[in-house]
């Protein structure tokens, strides 16, 4: 069964947030090798890997939405007002264009979360693949 275009979408929102936090990791892991963090140094170590973390479970997401597991659309929707609520004070605070792109990718996600199509096609559980 191919996925409807609506899952597609999601899907790309998600790994293209995944892909910022990776570039937010790349830097911190330059800001760590250059000598200079933004935060004390263990602080910045932890905020590398809950990066690392949540890019890789985006990543994951992503993949298995597309695949059409059950799972990854409250995993999709939790991502997307986390999203939100960063997205919101930051197109408030005078940085428009860093806000929408924030804030235009969740939205849409988050209303395609609940088209038909994709709840229809998001229902596969974890079970065994089937047999020949």
């Amino acid at each position: 069964m191919r996925p409807p275009r609506a899952a597609v979408l999601i899907a790309v929102v998600v790994a293209a947030e995944a892909t910022a936090l990776l570039a937010a990791a790349a830097w911190y892991a330059f800001e760590l090798v250059s000598g200079s963090p933004v935060l004390s140094f263990w602080g910045a170590v932890f905020t590398l890997g809950l990066l690392l973390a949540f890019s890789a479970w985006l990543y994951a997401v992503g993949h298995f939405l597309y695949r059409g597991f059950r799972w990854t659309r409250a995993a999709a929707l939790v991502a997307q007002l986390f999203v939100l609520t960063i997205g919101f004070p930051t197109l408030t605070s005078g940085l428009v264009l860093a806000g929408l792109a924030m804030v235009v990718p969740a939205v849409t996600a988050l209303v395609l979360l609940f088209h038909g199509s994709v709840i229809a096609y998001a229902s596969r559980t974890g079970g065994a693949p089937p047999a020949l």
